[in-house]
């Protein structure tokens, strides 16, 4: 899988807006880098890549994860004004050919910090396909991802595949490693499924260009500029 940014800047030896490549970004509300949704949300990323791949497609993958934005997410909450990596995490959401979005089950649902990312989108992400994912401590919360993450999504108009993946505790071994133990097959076997039919939806659809993203954050002043104005 290659990035589209390496370091903050366009990768310029690839274009990720010809027909023959598609663009993903990876949301993971991960509260550790190690987490279980990052790695599920990287498991996701590969089989889709790799599906695509198989189509002749390229895919270019940006990786998201909120826990070293969780300052900044709570900061626009309340200025709703987002700035830095975070104005651009969400810019390259809104330019995704499509979106993988993981999160670990609290109390029943989606963290706070996944919600208040996805509540800094004011305006619909319309029939942007997204795949779903989540993890758990057992598959008795499987079905947070129909009650309270479906809704969500399709509250922002985006494309909810059908398929989506969770994973409990007991799934994980050395995850992901189909060749490592028959409790990992059937979850690699999941993941294999959601990706395929993710490629499908994305190949389906035309690459989304640079110009057709309106970046309405990209001449926004910093708060502590304007605050500065005011002394």
């Amino acid at each position: 899988m290659s990035e589209i940014f390496e370091g903050g800047a366009i990768d310029s030896t690839r274009d990720p807006f010809t027909p023959a490549s598609r663009r993903v970004v990876v949301v993971s509300g991960g509260l550790s880098e190690s987490a279980a949704s990052t790695r599920l949300a990287k498991a996701l990323a590969e089989a889709t890549s790799n599906h695509l791949s198989q189509e002749g497609v390229d895919a270019d993958v940006q990786d998201v994860e909120l826990r070293p934005l969780a300052g900044a997410i709570m900061d626009a909450m309340l200025t709703m004004n987002p700035v830095g990596d975070l104005a651009e995490s969400l810019q390259a959401v809104r330019g995704a050919d499509g979106v993988i979005a993981v999160s670990p089950t609290f109390q029943a649902s989606y963290s706070g910090l996944f919600k208040a990312f996805w509540d800094l989108f004011e305006d619909p992400l319309r029939e942007k396909p997204v795949l779903l994912g989540a993890t758990g401590g057992t598959a008795r919360h499987s079905l947070m991802i129909d009650y309270a993450m479906r809704p969500l999504f399709s509250y922002l108009r985006m494309d909810v595949m059908p398929s989506a993946v969770f994973a409990a505790s007991d799934d994980f071994g050395d995850v992901i490693d189909k060749n490592d133990g028959t409790r990992d097959a059937p979850l690699h076997a999941r993941i294999e499924s959601a990706g395929a039919q993710f490629a499908k939806a994305l190949i389906a659809r035309p690459a989304i260009g640079r110009a057709e993203v309106d970046d309405k954050f990209k001449n926004v002043t910093p708060l502590e500029e304007m605050l500065g104005s005011l002394g």
